[in-house]
Formats: structure tokens, sequence, C-alpha cells
């Protein structure tokens, strides 16, 4: 989680500040696998990491906060190379696989940045316009000459709402790879 560490959810931050962050973080993952999205508090992860909740909760201002947070670094950070070659379709599913496969990879991750995203903390309204912006970027570079704001606009919510389900526990992470492979299809016109 490198990519995020001079800057803190909130705020500038110190060597020293951003070492607590990076302690904090990583507590919450390692506390997360533990007890899933549902038990996590922010109480937990000050404990874990060796600080006190007061100080964890400067850094993150809810357990919403937090999840978000966590799920956007590793976006970041687990972004892959833009795909290159083949259709605009193989391209765009590409970006959907590797996606989907962040979220099956650590699916309390995944659930709890679904909930955490419905929240309205603002710190948690930053960073779903971050995330998504995130989306809307690798649709783009996936797209290539093919992007239209239109069609950028319905992978995402096609995407986004594919990330509910899943959230929602409707359908699995590793199953959502599959189906969003055909709903790519469909909206790029490249059904059979």
């Amino acid at each position: 989680m490198s990519s995020q560490l001079t800057s803190s959810p909130r705020r500038q931050l110190n060597q020293r500040q951003a070492a607590t962050v990076q302690r904090l973080l990583e507590a919450g993952l390692e506390q997360l696998a533990e007890v899933g999205p549902e038990a996590l508090t922010v109480r937990q992860v000050a404990m874990r990491a060796g600080v006190s909740p007061a100080t964890a909760y400067t850094y993150f201002s809810s357990k919403n906060h937090l999840l978000a947070e966590l799920f956007w670094r590793r976006l970041v950070d687990d972004a892959p190379a833009t795909p290159t070659g083949g259709s605009p379709t193989s391209r765009v599913q590409a970006v959907t696989r590797a996606l989907t496969e962040l979220c099956e990879h650590d699916p309390h991750l995944a659930a709890g940045a679904t909930v955490a995203l419905l929240g309205s903390d603002p710190d948690v309204d930053r960073l779903r316009l971050r995330i998504g912006a995130e989306f809307v970027t690798r649709f783009e570079a996936a797209l290539g000459d093919a992007a239209t704001p239109e069609l950028v606009d319905a992978l995402v919510l096609a995407f986004s709402g594919a990330l509910l389900q899943a959230g929602m526990g409707l359908i699995t992470y590793a199953d959502l790879g599959d189906r969003l492979d055909t709903v790519v299809a469909t909206i790029l016109g490249d059904h059979r």
C-alpha cells in the first residue's frame, strides 16, 4: 500500500503520521480477514495497530471510511497495465476480469466496501468519487478510440451494479467475471 503513504484519507501527513496510517491500514486488513466487515470496528483496528482509538479516529472518521480507504488503496495499488491489442470488447473484459479478481481475492474487503460506499460520510463521498473516477479511467483506456461518454457511462453503471449484486450475495465474485464478459459484449454490440 505504498502509493498513498504521504497523504492520509483527510490531510497531508508527516513521516510519523504516515507510518501510523500504514499500521492502521495493515491492522484493518488483518482484522477484516479475521472477523469480516460486519464485526470490524475502528477500536479493534486501533488496538491491533497499537494506537489509541482517538488516534485512529484522527485518520478515519468511521468504519465505513476505513473500509472505503482500504478498497481505494487496494484498487490503486493493484492496478494492472492497460490491456493492449485485441478488440475494445476484449480489452474491457480484461479490465472487468482484473477488477473482479481483486474482489474475489479479498471478498471481505469487497463486501465491506460495498456497504461502506453506500454510506453518507463526507470522507466516504470523496473516496466514492475517486473509485468511480478510477473505473472511468480504466474503461476509457480499454476502449481507446471507441470511448464515448455514453458507452463509458453504461459500462460503469453495469459494473457498479454487478459489484452491488455480488456485495449483496446475489452472485459470487468468482462468477462475476463470466457474467460481466457477456454484459460487456452486449453493451459493445459484440454479443453472440
